[in-house]
């Protein structure tokens, strides 16, 4: 195996860890600002409130696109079998 498919590997492999974690980083973050702003506006400094907003919404992406992120953890994961027996 040469430095370039070790190179090329590496890069796939981020970029299908970014595939598959953004939707849960982003909707994370656009609930964490709505309450952010929501506590703000009406002065409630509790702590844990954000988590079970949170959490919900989590579940939703992961219902929604559970099915499509796992097909592209297959896909990923049969292009590095092919390339290991390739070799």
């Amino acid at each position: 195996m040469t430095e370039l498919q070790i190179l090329d590997i590496m890069y796939q492999t981020f970029q299908t860890a970014v595939k598959l974690t953004m939707p849960f980083l982003l909707i994370s973050m656009i609930v964490g600002v709505v309450i952010a702003i929501f506590q703000a506006a009406t002065q409630i400094n509790e702590q844990t409130l954000t988590f079970v907003p949170k959490f919900l919404a989590i579940l939703v992406v992961m219902g929604l696109l559970g099915s499509t992120l796992l097909g592209t953890l297959q896909d990923f994961f049969r292009q590095m079998l092919a390339i290991i027996v390739g070799s």
